[in-house]
């Protein structure tokens, strides 16, 4: 593609609808309460196992204390449980508690079931274009 510093209209549109669409998923979840800030967390959690303050701050780049304040409001919620490590009482581990899985397990149903009627509702053609462009949008998201 032929850059220009503002983009194409195509180049927009294109990075408009990829926008949209993450919305779309992104609005999909079981306990709207759930900020996305929270809601990031417990997917990180979900990925990435039990996690300490830091290594989640550092993973979603925000501040310790902004962190804290969101792990907080999710021990809070009873989304995410916290224990201290049996090797050093000083280190705090964090962990998805059982209605944090459940939380992520209902987001991921829904998101799938929508987004699986969605791509029903296409025709071949557009089904093989998605096909096709999968790997480049994976590929510009993993840069």
């Amino acid at each position: 593609m032929n850059m220009t510093p503002t983009g194409s209209s195509d180049e927009q549109d294109l990075r408009l609808s990829i926008q949209r669409l993450a919305r779309r998923l992104r609005s999909m979840q079981a306990d709207e309460a759930v900020t996305e800030g929270q809601r990031l967390v417990l997917f990180a959690l979900s990925t990435l196992g039990p996690q300490t303050l830091g290594s989640l701050s550092e993973h979603e780049r925000v501040t310790p204390p902004s962190m804290n304040r969101t792990v907080n409001a999710l021990v809070a919620a009873g989304l995410v449980t916290r224990r201290t490590a049996t090797d050093d009482a000083r280190k705090v581990t964090l962990d998805l508690s059982g209605a944090g899985v459940a939380f992520i397990d209902e987001t991921r149903r829904r998101r799938d079931a929508w987004f699986t009627t969605s791509l029903a509702e296409l025709s071949a053609e557009q089904r093989a274009v998605l096909d096709q462009a999968a790997p480049i949008l994976k590929e510009l998201a993993d840069q």
